[in-house]
């Protein structure tokens, strides 16, 4: 086996980040291409409102509990072969997802479509920080990562429209196998093994609590108005998810090498990437899932026209996206961090005067908006996460920032949906777009917290903890530089000054 003991060339350095950010396509095209299909699901398999939060929670609470394991994993097995193992699983999950013959199965295959996706993105991101190893040049492969995240959600409701009306709605599974097949062959061809130094030791005890206050909180939250919030099913989840919240971190400090390091969190801007991260991906969920079922059950649009409505949030996530990725490069993170909250904030604005009716001129400029903001968003939240850390931890950074958007994105179908449903009087046709306003409002406090966060976070005194935590686990330096977690990784020491 290849270990990666220096630098590959540039062009070969440009084809790993490609199959990286490839992986990472499919991973978040799934994420929201699922969305658009939901209404078509929902009358094919018979499913409530509940089996519908399940079909998208199933997927992002499985990822958001594993990713953090399967970052350490990697980075003491080896990256490439936990790669290619988690293609080889999301392929097969994508294929049962397309045969399921229930909801039931297909919440099963979704779970095990995770299991795959979990092992891809914070290893990649593990690779990718491993493969470049100038600063610049890293944060410059950083921001084009980022930026496919907010791409591949962005493609997801137009690509899912179209595969929905002309194959069916298995065909939007069917349609990873191909390209996690190209991928996993690519890898095995391209990409060099790697591994941590030092690797970390498993946490079995923390991974275990981490699952069962996703797992527990998350059922609480959405199985909630159907059993009845003083339900004893629903009481003892909600208890069973405040145990495992107030025992993970007592574990975590007792662990000599826990599941999260804890002091990954003194670092302002590492914190406000997470929170920040928590929040978007939230917005996004409930976005996401509210108009969908707006378009197709309220205004009766087809999938292919549904996914074409949102077009402009489609249009300005591919400009936006790489676009924030140059300015984190170059300025920062503070102005991409600040517009992205005005943008979400903005459209779930105009969206609380939604009605049965809305003229297209309000529907389009909240799309717009809101494709605006959450384009600006991921290039930060990835560049905070990683920057300043040692290349040995960051295969654990990546995967707290890739499960905060996970938990983000559950949270929000979860916490969104289930506010919006429950207020729903009488049919869907006329009582949906009026209950839609408190889904509205939570948007709005998202896309306000993520504006505060951006002018905190990118201060002096953020910058100082941020150095101050990479101090600590003695990173990886270039003669000459000091760490900037708050910017673009490493800079020359005036530009903390």
């Amino acid at each position: 086996m290849v270990e990666l003991t220096a630098p590959p060339g540039r062009r070969r350095r440009q084809l790993i980040l490609g199959i990286c950010c490839l992986s990472l396509f499919i991973v978040g095209l799934d994420n929201t291409v699922v969305n658009i299909a939901l209404p078509v699901i929902q009358k094919d398999l018979d499913a409530p409102a509940s089996g519908l939060q399940w079909i998208i929670d199933a997927y992002t609470l499985v990822l958001a509990a594993l990713l953090m394991l399967f970052g350490s994993v990697a980075d003491r097995f080896g990256r490439r072969r936990v790669f290619q193992t988690g293609l080889v699983l999301f392929v097969l999950g994508s294929l049962f997802c397309s045969l399921a013959p229930s909801l039931e199965w297909l919440i099963a295959a979704r779970a095990l479509q995770a299991v795959g996706g979990a092992m891809l993105n914070p290893v990649a991101m593990s690779i990718i920080t491993n493969t470049f190893t100038d600063p610049r040049e890293r944060a410059r492969a950083i921001g084009i990562w980022g930026g496919v995240v907010g791409i591949s959600m962005a493609l997801g409701p137009l690509l899912g429209g179209f595969l929905v009306d002309s194959a069916g709605w298995p065909s939007i599974f069917l349609i990873n196998v191909p390209i996690g097949l190209v991928t996993c062959l690519l890898t095995a061809l391209y990409v060099p093994e790697s591994r941590a130094p030092k690797p970390r030791r498993l946490d079995p005890v923390g991974q275990l609590l981490m699952i069962v206050l996703l797992g527990s909180g998350t059922a609480a939250i959405i199985e909630g108005p159907e059993h009845g919030w003083t339900s004893p099913l629903i009481l003892t989840l909600a208890a069973v998810a405040l145990a495992a919240l107030v025992a993970f971190p007592l574990w975590e400090r007792q662990v000599p090498e826990p599941l999260v390091d804890l002091r990954f969190f003194r670092s302002v801007p590492f914190t406000g990437a997470t929170v920040t991260a928590v929040c978007a991906f939230a917005a996004l969920g409930g976005f996401l899932f509210l108009n969908t079922l707006y378009l197709q059950d309220v205004r009766h649009y087809s999938p292919v026209q549904a996914g074409l409505w949102t077009l402009p949030m489609a249009g300005m996530m591919l400009v936006c996206a790489p676009l924030s990725g140059r300015i984190v490069g170059n300025r920062g993170p503070r102005g991409p961090l600040v517009a992205a909250g005005l943008g979400l904030a903005a459209s779930g604005l105009l969206l609380t005067r939604l009605t049965a009716d809305a003229p297209a001129s309000l529907l389009l400029a909240a799309y717009a908006l809101f494709g605006f903001g959450f384009g600006m968003v991921n290039a930060p939240i990835t560049n905070a996460a990683v920057s300043g850390m040692p290349r040995a931890q960051a295969g654990v950074a990546a995967a707290v920032a890739s499960t905060s958007r996970q938990v983000g994105q559950s949270l929000g179908v979860a916490v969104i949906g289930t506010v919006v449903t429950s207020a729903v009087v009488g049919p869907v046709a006329t009582g949906f777009a009026a209950a839609s306003h408190a889904g509205w409002w939570i948007v709005i406090g998202l896309g306000l917290a993520i504006l505060l966060l951006g002018l905190v976070t990118t201060t002096a005194w953020a910058s100082r903890t941020a150095a101050e935590v990479a101090a600590g686990f003695g990173p990886e330096r270039l003669p000459g530089r000091t760490a900037d977690p708050a910017g673009v990784g490493e800079a020359p020491p005036e530009r903390l000054r």
